[in-house]
């Protein structure tokens, strides 16, 4: 088992290089914690300077131009839904082509997004992000967290014929729940939000973190007043077999782009 000491280095790309590489897909996901205009013109820096194929960033800012800008700029194809005043989800592609698709998610639709991504070798895979909400306030105490927990997994079951892709299926973003065994032991939580992660599981889709690393102890949000670490933000892969590789990169939340670790994973298309 490591501690949670261990740091992944991504490797930095130059603008404009980007280079799919045939046969695999690199994922990132990243809660980026409803950034301005100008802290998400340096989170798109950021990610455009990684080798990640696809991004899926959860917490974005009400309306999402900013960010959907940015990444435009620097190369992305970027789809998101309308939220309103709400927070959304957002996934940004530069390899093949992203085609949106809806799951018909029936609460808080705009925290899930999803593509089939048609790759240029002939190959089509799905890329699903979610963002669920936080407890809320007291007066709406986990009101929408269950609400859009209970809603995302009514789909899972059926997400395979609605995407209709021949790749695998990636489910990525910040779940707000940890695993049930997660390190350290958190009392907050209860059975139904275990529940819900259990979920992917029961619908064929594997944990790609604990896939690859069956013991190991990262965290990718910790705590502002105890430090404690949570591991809210996950992937998961159908077959689980095709992730080759999957680990979290805490540069960019020491380097305060954002209060969360970035997630990367590839997998074999």
């Amino acid at each position: 088992m490591t501690g949670n000491g261990e740091r992944h280095q991504l490797s930095l790309l130059q603008p404009g290089t980007h280079e799919a590489e045939p046969g695999r897909l690199r994922l990132l996901t990243w809660n980026v914690q409803h950034a301005n205009a100008s802290r998400s013109q340096r989170q798109a820096d950021w990610v455009a300077a990684q080798d990640a194929d696809v991004v899926v960033l959860t917490e974005v800012a009400p309306g999402g131009h900013a960010l959907a800008q940015a990444l435009d700029e620097r190369g992305f194809a970027v789809h998101h839904g309308d939220g309103g005043v709400d927070y959304l989800t957002v996934i940004a592609s530069r390899v093949g082509k992203a085609e949106p698709a809806d799951l018909g998610v029936a609460h808080l639709p705009h925290r899930c997004a999803a593509v089939r991504l048609h790759l240029d070798h002939g190959v089509s895979v799905g890329v699903v992000g979610l963002y669920v909400p936080s407890r809320g306030p007291n007066e709406r105490r986990n009101v929408d967290k269950r609400a859009f927990q209970k809603a995302a997994a009514a789909v899972l079951p059926g997400l395979a014929d609605s995407l209709d892709v021949q790749g695998p299926i990636v489910i990525a973003g910040d779940l707000n729940v940890v695993e049930p065994d997660h390190q350290p032991h958190h009392s907050v939580f209860g059975g139904w939000e275990y529940d819900f992660y259990r979920a992917f599981a029961a619908a064929g889709y594997g944990d790609a973190f604990r896939h690859c690393r069956p013991d190991t102890v990262d965290h990718s949000w910790y705590g502002r007043r105890s430090g404690d670490g949570y591991r809210f933000d996950h992937m998961f892969c159908s077959p689980v077999t095709a992730v080759t590789g999957c680990s979290y990169a805490h540069e960019p939340r020491l380097e305060r782009l954002s209060d969360h670790a970035v997630m990367t994973a590839t997998i074999t298309v």
